[in-house]
């Protein structure tokens, strides 16, 4: 039998009405897939350019009181003691190698976040309001923790290694990222290798919600109109801005969850978050949640602004091949 007769018999739909329905699950299953790819493709692009300013972000976060003056203090001694190629980009290879799925999931679920956000509420002329992008963004960052808490455990204990002064024939603890998962997993199973996810979920559910809202804001009104006051073609120098704005939106709301977080993924303890917390105060009051910050705005900016930019490019390729 035709498998949309059968169809028909089953739901009770008219043949036309399954195939619509068919074309329209094709669609949006073929947007997810776009979503995706394109996600990885301006991921890629955020941390070639952003790594080193994670680097120093993370190093000021998580050193103790003393060890840098700031955050050219950082790259001052990141450099004389590990070089400048080897030292700025120490454990990019847990965000290069995570950051494809981590950042595609992401767009992938900011796309899902939207379709499930239409069949809640009504979209007016396919432009969703402030608050239904907010929405869909803080989707986004629920399927993303399964990926970034894992890397960003790894990343930040390779990033931290490099400070330890070695002694004479001393090895550093980890080889590389693998090695870093293997040794966590020996010391506290899986637990430890997810230490930090509720911090991460804390930071990545309101910052997707501000990244993507003041992205679609900013990009939405520097896009052009046509002669019938539509939305027209988007400069990419225009994509460019509305990404760095979107960085920095991001990380404003949420630094001192960042900080928190990398606390906890980097101590050798057991930590609990309110401990953590505690400890931070006592150490520099409501200052020592924002160490960092300034590297943190720095790389916002261009990072996000290629991401969004590889991603937009991204799609516009797949539109012409596809």
């Amino acid at each position: 039998m035709d498998p949309i007769k059968k169809a028909e018999e089953i739901v009770g739909k008219s043949t036309e009405e399954v195939k619509e329905d068919v074309v329209k699950a094709t669609k949006k299953s073929v947007s997810s897939l776009r979503d995706f790819v394109a996600g990885g493709v301006g991921g890629v692009c955020a941390v070639v350019v952003g790594h080193p300013f994670d680097l120093v972000k993370v190093r000021l976060q998580t050193a103790e009181k003393g060890v840098y003056n700031g955050a050219f203090d950082v790259v001052r001694k990141t450099v004389a003691r590990e070089g400048m190629v080897r030292g700025l980009y120490a454990g990019v290879s847990a965000p290069l190698v995570g950051v494809t799925p981590m950042f595609a999931v992401s767009f992938w679920g900011y796309g899902v976040g939207k379709q499930l956000v239409e069949s809640f509420s009504e979209v007016k002329d396919g432009q969703y309001s402030v608050a239904q992008v907010s929405t869909a963004g803080f989707f986004s960052a629920v399927p993303m923790t399964l990926i970034t808490a894992p890397f960003e455990r790894v990343k930040i204990m390779l990033q931290i290694q490099g400070q330890k002064e070695l002694k004479p024939g001393e090895k550093p603890k980890y080889s590389g990222g693998l090695d870093v998962v293997r040794q966590l997993y020996k010391e506290g199973g899986i637990k430890s290798v997810y230490r930090g996810s509720a911090m991460t979920l804390a930071r990545d559910g309101p910052g997707s919600a501000a990244y993507f809202a003041t992205y679609e804001t900013i990009k939405r009104s520097l896009t052009p109109k046509d002669e019938t006051g539509k939305p027209g073609q988007l400069s990419l120098p225009a994509v460019c801005a509305a990404g760095g704005a979107a960085g920095v939106a991001m990380w404003i709301p949420v630094f001192p969850v960042d900080t928190i977080k990398s606390r906890l993924q980097s101590g050798d303890g057991n930590l609990s978050i309110s401990q953590t917390i505690r400890q931070l105060y006592s150490k520099g009051g409501i200052k020592a949640f924002f160490p960092g910050m300034g590297p943190a705005m720095a790389r916002a900016v261009p990072a996000n602004a290629v991401t969004f930019l590889g991603v937009e490019l991204a799609h516009q390729a797949m539109n012409k091949v596809f």
